[in-house]
């Protein structure tokens, strides 16, 4: 039975449930461990470019308020910026949620302390590490490059992307990436079952405003089919509107794609769901 996201602790089913945050964010729920990446539920970003080329304001409400945010267990981020680790977020999953862990790029500890994770709280990761959460929930870590490889002087990735074992199920969210030399020896071992993808691609003009890139629809696809994964949810669209991507335009890449029952463009108010049969 489908649940509102307002309501994802009551959902108790087998598998694993999501809903999309909006931007990069999911929520997923496993038994009763609830994860969070990659959300961006504030106006952060609009109180830091009022005035700006480019001001983003939202195209989207947040579709559930913060406070209503309990029972996290985990708060993942797969890089800084703010639409994945969220300034306006952070302080409030802190404070309603005393036991929730924030696993961060180690490269992005001081940003993360800065935004008032707790240093007790935090834990810092890099590509190649892989990370027990509880008996049967791990992480495995690889780069994801944001337009380019990106290293601090310790060598530590800016850049991540997760692959999320939640019992038998391998969920993997690319954090912002593009494709890069090496990329399919990370992923392949992995066996992943649903990707969470980025499909606003790239434009030059944003990249000179220091605004990088992802994949496109197109790449992305490739990408599933290559490494073989069975199900893509598409995503980073329908926030700001200097980097979106038109429904229709997916909409039309999924029918052309020929895998309608293999994609699911994400949709706030939708639930989704995974287990193995």
């Amino acid at each position: 039975m489908d649940i509102p996201i307002s309501e994802y602790r009551e959902w108790s089913g087998s598998g694993v449930a999501l809903w999309w945050l909006g931007q990069a964010g999911f929520l997923i729920r496993y038994g009763k461990l609830n994860i969070i990446i990659d959300a961006y539920l504030s106006d952060s970003l609009a109180h830091k470019y009022k005035g700006e080329v480019y001001p983003h304001i939202r195209m989207m409400p947040p579709p559930i308020s913060i406070e209503k945010l309990t029972d996290i267990d985990y708060f993942i981020s797969t890089h800084s910026h703010s639409d994945h680790m969220d300034p306006g977020l952070i302080p409030a999953i802190r404070d309603t949620n005393p036991d929730c862990r924030f696993i961060i790029p180690e490269a992005a500890r001081i940003t993360g302390l800065e935004r008032g994770i707790p240093r007790d709280r935090l834990t810092g990761v890099d590509a190649g590490n892989d990370m027990t959460l509880s008996e049967d929930v791990s992480l495995s870590i690889i780069p994801s490059a944001h337009e380019a490889l990106k290293q601090d002087g310790l060598g530590h990735h800016h850049y991540l992307g997760f692959i999320i074992s939640l019992g038998d199920l391998k969920i993997y969210h690319s954090g912002d990436c593009i494709a890069y030399s090496g990329y399919d020896t990370w992923l392949k071992p992995h066996r992943v079952d649903l990707a969470l993808m980025p499909v606003n691609g790239r434009k030059d003009e944003l990249s000179r405003q220091g605004i990088a890139g992802n994949f496109n629809f197109s790449q992305s696809v490739d990408i599933m089919r290559k490494h073989r994964i069975q199900f893509m949810i598409p995503h980073h669209y329908g926030m700001f509107d200097f980097n979106t991507v038109e429904m229709d335009e997916l909409e039309a890449g999924v029918r052309d794609s020929g895998l309608q029952d293999r994609i699911f463009p994400a949709e706030t108010g939708t639930m989704y769901s995974l287990k193995k049969e």
